[in-house]
């Protein structure tokens, strides 16, 4: 019994004592042994190890896996491959491993003995990578034993096969100048100095060589280094360097232009004509040397000469000290390593021109000063059309350009679209910006009012008739939606539409086609429908004057477009445009608002929206005179209600839109089908808006 024990205790000692981690595995993947080492590489006490199966050491092993793993090692007896392992913390690290199948007191077991190589693996495959970046070489010399190791596209270069050949002895022999790369490792071995250089070879070919060093107590024990043939490069240089002489040599002033107007090069003669300072032309752009010139300007003349390849004209040139002269411009198209350039060629045309000079410079300067205006107002008018997207939008208020980034994000698609909103908002102008930014703007947008449309005809009006339909209809008629086909339909009172009608607009909605009224052919239309009402549908939808099947077809992508009193800074805007239209109409001259109009107007709010404003300002132009609209008979009564009362803040309103999506989903967030995707952001987000709003599911029973 002793002796059983003594052999048993000198077995543990030996496992204990290898340079390797030891671990068993049962059948069903529990861990029943392990040595002290393979704890320690983990992380964990053994008592913890032996409560631990596969799949927490190796998260990459399933049930499955795992199965035909041990059926692999009951028939081959022995396995080696690597694996990935998960240590205590929750690190990731790479592992060698040995596997034998055994059995043990009459029970199967799996025996690994493993070796961390994670280290080791990844220095080996960063210099095998080496040779993929940038055709690039890798090579390592080792001082202490004089090895030397390479990776392929090295010895490519080079045109070797034999890692020897690299070496510092033979690889000198490669280079025109032998000495010169002899210095520079010597100074690599000797003083630890690293290089970077460009160096000929022998075949006229250029490589570039570096160099770096690294330490041991001081010294230098090895030197790890690459090799770059960059022959073409170089060739692109020198051509360009006898290019650039030439360009120096010429009297004209030669300019050469990228894309962006940036100066990318210049003759000498530009600093002597001109007075810049070398310093100062290297960071100039066209519009330094011109200021009369914009971007859009030189967008659409860089083009032309793209298209033209040469264009002459006359302009004036100003120097430094801003004086200017005539000059003569030839404008040439350069196509250089795929990028395109404009090399302007100028020639100083005083003389021709010193008669007439002086009123040549009035009359520029005259037009300077009108095409800068004109570029003002161009960037004014672009800068309000960049914030709404839409020209006949006018906008400044923050709070509707979330509405217009909703148009924005929803135009270029086909998606159905519901604009929801008080009476006299506009929300038929949302619908034609939507339109006008669409891929269908080239179409018709066909608008229908389904209020003002009886009952009885409202049928035949969105879908046509056959002659002899009914009672009066003498003729074939296509309707709205066929007219509309591969354009867009605006439906404006959606809600107004009867419901004995609604399941054949949902079935266009789902399935693009319909019958004619008295027809029996199905026509097929591709329509895009954007809808609007100022009614509350779900509202409706509980009264049953409402499919709630066709509502989520229509509200596939919401807009609610915010009342004018939400948007009060844009109040004196609106105003100031329907005074100048009905001013103009009325051949009155009103220029301006006056300062207390505009306040009386902002102290009202306009429960008629926009289309109260409209018709308030009309009838302010038929009674007063004069070229400013001052208050009279015709201004409103205030009725300014707190902010408290008349809205919602900005928060409550973004919480009560996500909770109304979110029951959409079903409270799904992520997916095609969720939340985050309907309303445009990421999953990420939306958790965290819910989190901040304090959103959260309420589950309860159904009765």
């Amino acid at each position: 019994m002793n002796a059983e024990i003594s052999k048993n205790q000198v077995k543990e000692w030996l496992v204990e004592t290898l340079p390797y981690e030891v671990v068993w595995f049962d059948e069903q993947g529990n861990l029943v042994y392990a040595n002290t080492k393979f704890c320690n590489a983990l992380g964990y006490k053994k008592s913890e190890l032996l409560k631990l199966s596969i799949t927490n050491i190796n998260p990459t092993v399933t049930k499955e896996s795992w199965k035909r793993h041990w059926e692999l090692l009951k028939k081959e007896k022995s396995h080696h491959f690597i694996a990935i392992h998960k240590n205590k913390s929750g690190k990731f690290y790479e592992v060698d491993v040995f596997a034998q199948f055994f059995s043990n007191n009459g029970n199967n077991l799996i025996c690994g003995i493993i070796n961390n190589i994670t280290q080791s693996s990844f220095y080996k495959q960063l210099i095998d990578y080496t040779q993929t970046i940038a055709n690039v070489g890798g090579w390592e010399w080792n001082l202490q034993d004089g090895s030397l190791i390479a990776t392929t596209e090295a010895l490519k270069i080079f045109n070797v096969e034999d890692f020897e050949d690299l070496a510092p002895a033979n690889i000198i022999h490669y280079f025109r100048d032998p000495e010169r790369i002899k210095n520079l490792l010597r100074g690599a071995m000797r003083n630890a100095t690293s290089y970077d250089e460009i160096l000929e070879t022998t075949d006229s070919r250029f490589i570039r060589t570096v160099a770096k060093p690294l330490l041991k107590g001081g010294k230098v024990y090895k030197i790890i280094g690459v090799y770059q043939d960059i022959t073409q490069q170089q060739v692109r240089e020198n051509d360009l360097q006898f290019y650039k002489e030439i360009i120096d040599s010429a009297e004209d002033l030669i300019y050469v232009y990228n894309k962006e107007g940036d100066l990318v090069h210049y003759s000498k003669s530009v600093v002597k004509k001109l007075g810049f300072s070398q310093k100062q032309l290297d960071a100039f752009t066209i519009y330094d040397l011109d200021m009369g010139l914009n971007p859009e300007w030189w967008s659409k003349h860089f083009n032309e000469i793209i298209e033209k390849g040469l264009l002459r004209f006359e302009r004036i040139a100003i120097r430094k000290d801003g004086t200017k002269f005539p000059i003569e411009v030839s404008a040439n198209h350069l196509r250089y390593n795929n990028e395109d350039y404009n090399c302007a060629v100028v020639r100083d045309i005083s003389m021709r021109k010193l008669r007439d000079l002086k009123l040549y410079e009035a009359l520029e300067e005259i037009k300077s000063l009108k095409e800068r205006l004109e570029n003002e107002n161009e960037y004014l008018q672009e800068e309000i059309s960049r914030k709404i997207n839409f020209e006949k939008i006018i906008c400044t208020s923050k709070a509707y350009e979330k509405v217009l980034e909703q148009v924005n994000q929803v135009a270029h698609t086909d998606t159905t679209v519901l604009i929801t909103g008080e009476s006299g908002t506009g929300k038929e102008l949302l619908a034609s910006a939507i339109h006008s930014n669409s891929t269908r703007k080239d179409r018709t947008l066909i608008k229908v009012n389904c209020a003002t449309l009886p009952k009885e005809l409202i049928e035949s009006e969105l879908f046509g008739h056959k002659k002899g339909a009914f009672t009066g209809a003498t003729a074939d008629k296509a309707g709205k939606f066929s007219l509309a086909d591969g354009g867009t339909i605006f439906l404006d009172e959606i809600g107004e539409m009867p419901v004995e009608l609604q399941s054949k607009l949902l079935r266009v909605l789902q399935e693009g086609e319909f019958d004619a009224l008295g027809g029996t052919k199905t026509i097929k239309v591709n329509v895009r429908v954007i809808a609007a009402t100022n009614r509350h549908l779900e509202e409706m939808i509980k009264d049953g004057t409402f499919r709630e099947d066709l509502y989520y077809r229509l509200n596939v992508f919401p807009i609610y477009n915010i009342p004018l009193r939400g948007r009060k800074e844009d109040i004196p805007l609106l105003a100031q445009f329907f005074l100048e239209k009905y001013s103009a109409k009325a051949g009155k001259g009103f220029k301006r608002l006056s300062k207390k109009t505009i306040a009386i107007l902002m102290d009202y709010n306009f429960p008629g929206n926009i289309r109260e404003l409209e018709n308030l300002i009309e009838r302010a132009v038929i009674i007063e005179n004069g070229t400013t609209l001052n208050p009279g008979n015709w201004m409103p009564k205030s009725n300014m209600k707190t902010a408290t009362n008349e809205f919602k803040s900005f928060d409550d309103l973004q919480r009560d839109y996500i909770i109304e999506v979110l029951d959409y989903t079903d409270w799904r967030v992520s997916g095609i089908k969720g939340a985050a995707t309907i309303l445009n952001i990421k999953d990420k987000t939306l958790f965290a808006k819910m989190k901040r709003l304090g959103i959260e599911k309420k589950i309860g029973l159904k009765t």
